[in-house]
């Protein structure tokens, strides 16, 4: 068939198109595609991007189908084109619409095998990665709040043929550390192989970049450059809530770049099932790979932050002063270095001595201290030391007197301290509360008449509340 004929040919499905959609659907899906050629039964049109293959076979297959079939004949094979590069004809792919997915994976499938670097699509050019140099695994501090993260991001950016933990879904409470530890696994595929396509982007970014590209006509432009990803760092994910145009192009970007076998990571202040105003299919797709907590820094933690942070800083600060940091300062690791950046301040400008009493005047200003909660076991420990007992025998049924007086106390001490009711503490005892009311009240009355054993009980409750 002649090139004229052809495209007569194509003129005329398009003319059908048009009586069987949307004045809009038309535009923005048939409109942009151009009829190459048509041989042996075989017709090539040149599409924008694979996005449009995509689009195309999931929302119009049986309407181009019968159209072709119609103008072309029973036995047509269709074929699109489309450019990997923009404007690149030497990076063009041809895929027949029976499997578009599978010979595209065929195909970067023998790329990867060709290369050394498991993500080289050996094409492309590399990108600004926007990653923080000093959110490094080396500046990381790692303990048993965050040990399995840390090991899996550090699995991937060793061995990223690794598919197991992709995508990888971190999330955690504002401040313990989300940022750093997905920056981290960037730089080190970037160190391990140089040529690789790394992109760390916000939610926030990613929506404002496709909100332009829309108000500008070019989202297939941004579709494009966001499947050419090789891994995709996108942190805060919850802010894309509520974004259903921005969700939607981003379950196609996503689902091209798994296909591939492309890495992608997200954090979130949630787990998947918790996030709100996202589309299911997409919080579906968040549940495919590993899905990981970072919980709130424990003590170490926090104590290994401080002790790194001044030394960057090149700061002398005494163990009690970092030891009473850690025990106060206990929800965020952004809250710790914030402390160490108070007290250089403190130090440098006004020359200043690093105490504890300035380190307490430094967090009052900045956050909230945060006292030991008081549990009942927190007092049936503390008794149990002043008294150098065992704490199973305020459990037990022992009637000595060391004994019966110190499980009094622990009774008078879960009332007063750690406001549980009576029954409550009669319950954890094996005793009724009637019981624990009696005990209580002999508490107050020795402490009225015996001095040494009132100054007992100011030392336990001391101990207590520290």
């Amino acid at each position: 068939m002649s090139e004229k004929q052809h495209i007569t040919q194509w003129n005329k499905c398009l003319e059908i198109f048009k009586d069987n959609l949307t004045t809009e659907q038309y535009n923005a899906w048939f409109a942009p595609i151009v009829a190459v050629d048509f041989v042996d039964d075989k017709l090539t049109l040149n599409v924008p991007s694979e996005f449009f293959v995509e689009q195309i076979e999931e929302r119009f297959y049986n309407l181009l189908k019968a159209t072709l079939k119609r103008v072309f004949g029973k036995s047509v094979k269709l074929y699109y084109n489309y450019n990997v590069v923009k404007d690149d004809n030497e990076s063009g792919v041809t895929v027949q619409d029976q499997a578009p997915s599978t010979a595209i994976n065929n195909r970067l499938m023998q790329q990867q095998a060709a290369s050394s670097n498991p993500f080289d699509t050996g094409e492309l050019a590399d990108i600004d990665p926007q990653l923080n140099p000093r959110y490094t695994f080396e500046n990381y501090c790692g303990s048993m709040s965050n040990k399995l993260a840390v090991s899996i991001g550090q699995a991937i950016a060793t061995d990223p043929k690794c598919k197991t933990f992709n995508p990888l879904f971190v999330f955690g409470s504002t401040g313990v550390g989300k940022t750093h530890l997905i920056q981290a696994i960037g730089i080190k595929i970037k160190e391990r192989y140089p040529r690789t396509r790394v992109l760390y982007v916000t939610a926030r970014l990613f929506e404002n970049q496709y909100t332009t590209a829309v108000r500008t006509n070019k989202v297939p432009d941004f579709i494009n450059f966001y499947q050419s990803i090789d891994v995709l760092i996108i942190d805060d994910i919850q802010e894309l809530a509520g974004k259903h145009g921005t969700q939607n192009t981003f379950y196609h970007i996503f689902n091209q770049l798994h296909n591939q076998g492309k890495q992608l990571i997200m954090s979130s202040d949630c787990r998947p099932s918790d996030l709100d105003g996202m589309v299911p299919r997409l919080i579906s797709r968040f549940k495919w790979g590993m899905t990981v907590e970072l919980a709130k820094p424990d003590y170490e933690l926090r104590r290994d932050v401080l002790t790194m942070k001044a030394s960057q800083d090149g700061l002398m600060i005494a163990d009690e002063v970092l030891d009473f940091i850690a025990q106060h300062v206990t929800e965020s690791i952004r809250d710790l270095e914030g402390i160490i950046v108070s007290l250089l301040a403190h130090a440098t400008m006004l020359n200043q001595d690093i105490t504890v009493d300035l380190a307490k005047a430094v967090i009052a200003n900045a956050v909230r201290i945060n006292k030991p909660q008081i549990t009942f076991e927190l007092i049936a420990e503390r008794v149990a030391s002043f008294y150098n007992i065992d704490t199973a025998d305020l459990y037990g049924k022992s009637r000595k007197r060391e004994i019966s007086d110190a499980r009094q106390l622990l009774m008078y001490f879960a009332k007063n301290e750690a406001q549980l009711s009576s029954t409550n503490i009669g319950v954890r005892l094996s005793r009724n509360h009637a019981t624990v009311l009696h005990a209580c009240k002999q508490i107050e009355q020795r402490m009225s008449v015996e001095k040494k054993f009132h100054e007992e009980v100011l030392a336990i409750e001391s101990a207590i509340r520290q």
